[in-house]
């Protein structure tokens, strides 16, 4: 059973009474990495100060979070750490510190905008150890109220497969929150054959993956991952992608597919940003672009659109714009709740 604090069971009964409310009109981000301006390393201070064209892990400030959303004409962002800034030492316990500290800035954004953020936590059984990492996954649930804990193989080198990487997902999975994973073609240490025997050891249960098989890979090196994500995600229908960080092309491909596959693969992706990685605004200026056109299926260049030129309708739309992710996460704060079975 879920030892949740008091807080945490607000939280998420808040959190997913609003997304079950609001789920049929929201859009929302499924992948932003905010910072808080008094928490960056010196380093990035002082090239946000000196030098305009710094834009390789350029924070994305809490404080400017909100109005970025405004422009880009997002309701909502599914938040987690930027690792870019975080700084590793060799010492477990100050890497459990820094951490938890960002977790917990993530989960204070919430706090202070619960209609417009949703905290998502972050732990790593590399730089903390199996155990410190089980315990930081236990209080982004327990006690920041956070239904989804990400873990990232590719920023610190280590398996998807890892026996330390399943036991986190395990626990996680336990409480009834969902694991996250960054998965890209960026790295061997997120191949799409892993994620797959991720995805079987958990059954029923949901996992994210981010990117997609995306992630910062070379274009002729990512093809092979791209397609295979593709069809994993086809055949495994507890994997949920957010896609962010992935050639535009490969991403309208994507789309389609699951589009054109029906349920349940029509609720299994959902676009994304991967801020301050990739600009909000653009990211989803395109989306809706995209979407404009592939409403008019008849004369969008793709076959599959030939036969079903209404595919794209309102509805199918709105899913993956927000509709999806917002189910996800409101059926998690249930699940974390006991509202449904684990």
């Amino acid at each position: 059973m879920t030892n949740l604090s008091e807080g945490a069971r607000a939280k998420l009964e808040r959190l997913a009474a609003y997304l079950e409310r609001n789920a049929d009109r929201l859009t929302i981000d499924a992948d932003v990495h905010p910072s808080d301006r008094a928490a960056l390393p010196e380093a990035h201070v002082a090239r946000m100060a000196g030098d305009p064209n710094y834009y390789h892990t350029r924070p994305i400030l809490s404080d400017e979070l909100v109005g970025i959303m405004d422009l880009a004409g997002v309701d909502m962002a599914l938040c987690w750490q930027n690792p870019g800034v975080l700084e590793y030492t060799d010492d477990r316990a100050e890497n459990d510190r820094r951490l938890t500290g960002a977790n917990a800035r993530i989960a204070a954004l919430a706090e202070v905008h619960p209609e417009r953020i949703i905290p998502a936590g972050w732990t790593d059984p590399k730089a903390l150890g199996l155990e410190g990492a089980l315990a930081l996954a236990r209080r982004c649930v327990e006690e920041f109220g956070m239904p989804v804990v990400k873990m990232n193989p590719a920023q610190n080198a280590f398996p998807i497969t890892d026996s330390r990487v399943v036991a986190v997902v395990d626990e996680i999975a336990a409480m009834g929150a969902v694991p996250a994973f960054h998965f890209g073609s960026d790295t061997e240490f997120t191949p799409t054959e892993g994620l797959i025997e991720i995805a079987e050891h958990l059954g029923d249960h949901p996992v994210i993956a981010v990117h997609m098989g995306g992630g910062g890979g070379h274009f002729v090196e990512a093809e092979p991952v791209y397609q295979s994500a593709r069809q994993a995600g086809l055949d495994h229908p507890n994997i949920f992608y957010a896609l962010s960080a992935k050639r535009d092309v490969h991403m309208a491909s994507a789309l389609i597919t699951y589009a054109a596959a029906g349920a349940p693969a029509q609720t299994q992706i959902a676009v994304a940003s991967d801020a301050p990685y990739g600009d909000m605004i653009f990211q989803f200026g395109g989306f809706r672009a995209l979407f404009d056109r592939l409403a008019d299926g008849a004369t969008y260049p793709d076959s599959r659109l030939r036969d079903a030129p209404d595919l794209f309708d309102p509805a199918c739309v709105q899913r993956f714009m927000g509709g999806n992710v917002a189910r996800l996460v409101a059926e998690t704060c249930r699940r974390v709740l006991g509202a449904i079975p684990k």
